[in-house]
């Protein structure tokens, strides 16, 4: 059973999260700022944390930053009451892999959740290998030749995706509902932050990660 964190200084949304968590039969714990978060994930392994942008103490951003930077490999949602796509774009940049936007419905987060969970779970005994690349799913861990690769949850899902699709053509829109699951509703330019940072990372591989003017990306392997 997967082990969530959930964390807002909404009492009234805390009961509510709560209480769809509950009826789920997840195991969770639940706080009301970021350094109470911070605290409980440095004591405890979470599969998944829910995350509130706007608290006090410390915010949802630099919680997020401060978790990457110390090795979490938790699938962090965020939940935010802001719609800029600069705002966006620095919470996926940060490390988080997938944002809901108040106000939302509770059909809405435990979908989300249940995508994220259901991903984490496939082919856990499976490696796969393209090139000089080997992606570990049990372990979740990505090697270029002999040196390990520290990808977040969905620099490897993504990376999965594109392994799955060799040589095909993939669109921002295909890219997105197989990373989430469902009709995604945002801008389609965050799949190009993710293609980005995921091309970076894998610079020193023999893996070439194409862009396709007014489509999206496609893989390739090239000779050595």
């Amino acid at each position: 059973m997967a082990n969530i964190l959930f964390v807002d200084d909404e009492v009234n949304l805390r009961k509510l999260v709560s209480y769809d968590l509950k009826q789920a039969e997840f195991n969770f714990s639940v706080c009301e700022n970021g350094e109470e978060a911070l605290e409980m994930v440095r004591k405890q392994k979470f599969d998944l944390c829910i995350i509130d942008w706007m608290m006090p103490k410390l915010s949802g951003l630099e919680l997020v930053k401060i978790l990457r930077k110390e090795g979490s490999d938790a699938i962090l949602i965020m939940l935010t009451a802001k719609d800029e796509e600069e705002d966006l774009i620095d919470a996926f940049e940060a490390g988080v892999d997938d944002y809901v936007r108040k106000p939302f419905s509770s059909r809405e987060l435990m979908l989300r959740i249940n995508a994220h969970l259901k991903r984490m779970k496939l082919s856990l005994t499976t490696i796969k290998v393209l090139g000089d690349v080997h992606l570990d799913l049990a372990k979740r861990v990505c090697m270029i030749k002999d040196e390990p690769v520290f990808l977040t949850k969905i620099e490897f899902d993504l990376l999965l995706y594109f392994f799955e699709n060799i040589n095909q053509v993939l669109s921002r829109d295909m890219i997105l509902n197989a990373l989430w699951n469902f009709e995604y509703d945002g801008d389609t330019r965050i799949v190009d932050v993710h293609v980005f940072k995921l091309k970076t990372k894998m610079k020193a591989s023999l893996l070439e990660f194409k862009s396709i003017r007014g489509i999206g990306y496609q893989l390739e392997v090239t000779s050595e």
